[in-house]
């Protein structure tokens, strides 16, 4: 379980296909306080540690992982969201995130509005997923609140720290994220549906 309050940004140093796996090496501050097994997320994405060395660890996406997520997009180089699993009894400061991508979508806008900047994201509703105004999703691993709610999109609005701490900064129209539905709208649409 995560909170998509990321600790920091890594960095994609190598990236190597193993069968249809890819073994992805990433260089980050946090590497000495992680551990062999440990999840971590990536762009939201929980993947387990299976090799550290200095500042860089490694862990490896399946295929179901690449198909369903951006992942298989990255590059070497590029910079990703990376947040360690919660401790039991910490503040939850974002709102419960499993690490389990429910889809991806393509980032449709992103408008500056004085100060702050205000990204929309457009994304296939027959999946079955939603969003509600004032709800929570996740964006590449990021807690977020949405606003401007539609049916196939929604917006958010990004305040000057989250851009400079997250790959925010370094998205642009076009792009492909992560998204994460919120669980507990998951489950009350479920529960309906069966009613």
């Amino acid at each position: 379980m995560f909170t998509g309050i990321v600790e920091e940004l890594g960095k994609i140093v190598k990236l190597e296909k193993s069968g249809n796996n890819l073994d992805i090496t990433v260089e980050a501050e946090m590497t000495p306080e992680l551990k062999i097994d440990q999840s971590v997320s990536h762009n939201g994405v929980c993947l387990t540690v299976v090799s550290t060395s200095n500042c860089q660890y490694m862990v490896t996406a399946v295929k179901e992982t690449l198909d369903k997520t951006n992942i298989g997009l990255l590059k070497t180089g590029n910079a990703v969201n990376l947040e360690r699993g919660m401790k039991l009894g910490d503040r939850l400061d974002g709102h419960i995130v499993q690490g389990h991508v429910d889809q991806t979508a393509k980032c449709k806008s992103i408008k500056e509005v004085d100060g702050s900047w205000e990204f929309t994201f457009e994304y296939d509703p027959n999946i079955g997923n939603i969003t509600i105004e004032k709800g929570s999703i996740t964006v590449n691993g990021v807690s977020l609140t949405v606003v401007n709610s539609k049916t196939n999109e929604f917006s958010v609005a990004i305040i000057p720290y989250t851009y400079e701490h997250t790959t925010f900064k370094y998205l642009k129209v076009g792009d492909t994220v992560n998204l994460e539905f919120d669980v507990i709208g998951k489950y009350v649409k479920r529960i309906t549906e069966l009613s």
